[in-house]
């Protein structure tokens, strides 16, 4: 990543986002007030960011609603354009951001940094939408010209959560707008900034006229009133499947379509012929990265028999080598959890497994947000560390004796977001993964990985089957399909 900022030429200026959201191309007072922006690593407040209100929400859809149609008349290489230039935008605020984003998310800097260079790859991907064709001509029964075209929606409703905020809100935002629509974006409270601000802040300087995105933060009351709001026609959520089962509920009573990225509990599968030393080397990065705060975090680590206590011993070693503290400060593996709340549910997750009889390997112990890497091993199936998301830097290995044993064990969850197989015979490995209903595959590869033009979603309780990223699934995600007819003359009919 290129580009840096002098201290003249921010863009992220507390004194003009303090304290206020952002409607209708103005950062004013919100009806819900104002909170501290918390570095969870320190304790340290960044900023005040304003919280809007039920009222807020209804007042930016209206404003958003108005622009929305003058935006989608527009030629579409006028769309094109501004998304190009937000793109080139992240790129040139790459530093600065990234700061926000180490400092308010607790990521460490290579994921900020990786962080970075997806968002503004969305916004490239997303400035090929406007051009792309959006229809198709039909054959019809009558003498006439049938045609399906795709319509922007109007406004789309953007939820985004805490642990990714950049590429979980601009996978929404970017393809929405490229395509004629309006946004209302909706970030997690505690990172209002980085997945709120920095957004809002990228698009005004790359020219997105006013109204077209609106910053509407605050909590579940917001989050019904954008749901509920008539003027939002698609909501793009994403975050727990328990709130995901809400806002999807919620949306259906409305009408309304609800793209929901849910959680996830990954399996990662090594097998008898895999590389052990490799297979560690994987599993380090999919279980720890970002404190295990990501839906495609390796949850279940199920190894073969035979390889099975040299892995945990390696992993264990890998896991208390780690140093995890504060990114800002200093090199560290892992950075604080988000809050106390999320430490606290991750703590009696590993308590919980080890009185059912799981061997702690290592972990399983913090120092302020700071959660050291875990390794449980054989814990029971039933245990909460191993069957649900932990979203928290724990790893739980189990053994299987035969391939059919592990895709018993990898199937027995109600997720089923990503998958990873190590193995030397991959064309083996892809056998197995197509027993085992994922939205992702990775062979060879740890679950994490994340490609703007990829197709990106999960199926049973990782999602509706929804997907973000490449031509189709956005088109699909942010149009409306309408038929249309052309006669040369107007039809006869008998009565």
């Amino acid at each position: 990543m290129s580009g840096t900022t002098t201290e003249s030429a921010r863009l992220i200026e507390p004194s003009v986002f303090e304290g206020r959201i952002f409607i209708d191309g103005a950062w004013v007072d919100g009806a819900g007030g104002s909170i501290p922006s918390v570095a969870p690593a320190t304790g340290e407040t960044l900023a005040r960011v304003g919280l809007a209100g039920p009222d807020d929400v209804r007042r930016a859809a209206q404003s958003a609603a108005a622009a929305q149609r003058e935006w989608a008349a527009l030629p579409h290489p006028a769309r094109a354009a501004v998304l190009r230039r937000a793109g080139a935008l992240w790129e040139q605020y790459a530093e600065e951001i990234g700061g926000w984003n180490i400092r308010e998310v607790g990521a460490i800097p290579p994921l900020a940094g990786f962080a970075l260079h997806v968002t503004a790859s969305e916004c490239y991907e997303a400035a090929a939408l406007p051009s792309a064709p959006l229809g198709s001509i039909l054959a019809s029964e009558e003498p006439r010209i049938s045609l399906a075209e795709q319509v922007p929606v109007g406004v789309v409703g953007v939820i985004s959560p805490f642990n990714v905020p950049l590429i979980l809100g601009i996978r929404a935002v970017a393809p929405a707008l490229a395509l004629g629509n309006a946004v209302l974006l909706k970030p997690d409270p505690r990172t209002v900034i980085t997945g709120g601000v920095a957004m809002v802040r990228i698009f005004e300087e790359a020219g997105l006229p006013a109204g077209l995105l609106q910053l509407v933060p605050g909590g579940a009351e917001v989050g019904e009133a954008l749901v509920t709001e008539p003027l939002v026609r698609v909501i793009a959520f994403t975050g727990s499947t328990r709130a995901g089962r809400s806002v999807g509920e919620l949306a259906g009573r409305h009408l309304k379509r609800a793209h929901l990225e849910l959680g996830g509990n990954s399996a990662f599968i090594v097998r008898e012929d895999a590389d052990v030393d490799q297979a560690v080397n994987l599993a380090t990065w999919g279980a720890y990265l970002h404190q295990g705060q990501i839906c495609m975090t390796v949850g279940r680590h199920i190894v073969h028999e035979s390889i099975f206590d040299e892995y945990v011993e390696k992993l264990a070693a890998k896991a208390d080598s780690m140093v995890v503290g504060d990114p800002a400060a200093g090199q560290v593996h892992l950075g604080p959890l988000i809050d106390e709340t999320q430490r606290d549910r991750v703590h009696g997750l590993v308590e919980r497994a080890v009185a059912a009889g799981a061997r702690l390997a290592a972990g399983g112990s913090y120092e302020g947000l700071c959660y050291r890497p875990t390794v449980l091993v054989d814990p029971p199936r039933d245990a909460e560390a191993f069957c649900e998301e932990v979203f928290g830097p724990v790893a739980s290995v189990v053994r299987y004796a035969s391939d059919d044993e592990a895709v018993e064990i990898a199937t027995d969850t109600e997720y089923g977001l990503s998958l990873g197989i190590v193995s030397r015979d991959a064309l083996g490995a892809l056998e197995l993964a197509r027993r085992i209903p994922t939205g992702i595959v990775h062979i060879n590869d740890q679950t994490v990985n994340d490609e703007a033009n990829a197709p990106f979603g999960g199926v049973g309780a990782s999602g509706t089957g929804s997907r973000h990223g490449g031509v189709a699934a956005n088109v699909e995600a942010f149009t409306e399909t309408r038929w249309i007819t052309l006669r040369r003359e107007p039809g006869q009919y008998p009565l």
